[in-house]
């Protein structure tokens, strides 16, 4: 009798340790993200994002689809959240303009954090803004 309550006991324990590591949801910017950009806060475009983390790169895709584009360079700096990440994309005009977001993470303790910053690229630049789906 005592060895089985000694048994429920210590399963118990164990299964109360294990669900704050079955909560945690890995790295902060792995998920999909939905959010604006655009030239000026009046006149902004919609924008979805998948980025993901390999244990070693931030890595992912801008608007995937038929015009999907790659992010390159992404990099997470922990000091401020600070996020930043480059895409190469082409114009109407045929044009290779070189874009470069940078921003912060907010609301880092919760699942629908977001990301703030700006955008720019050779010829322009505004806001730019996503939240964690």
């Amino acid at each position: 009798m005592r060895t089985l309550r000694f048994v429920s006991v210590l399963t118990a324990v164990c299964l109360i340790a294990a669900a704050p590591a079955a909560a945690q949801e890995g790295h902060p910017l792995k998920g999909t993200w939905l959010g604006t950009w655009g030239p000026s806060p009046e006149h902004l475009n919609d924008v979805f994002l998948i980025l993901d983390w390999d244990g070693e790169n931030i890595t992912g895709t801008i608007n995937p689809g038929i015009d999907n584009v790659e992010i390159r360079n992404a990099t997470l700096d922990p000091e401020g959240w600070v996020v930043r990440f480059e895409a190469r994309m082409t114009n109407a005009a045929g044009a290779t303009l070189n874009y470069v977001v940078e921003g912060a993470i907010g609301n880092l303790a919760f699942h629908d954090r977001t990301i703030t910053g700006t955008w720019s690229h050779e010829s322009g630049s505004g806001p730019f803004e996503i939240q964690r789906q």
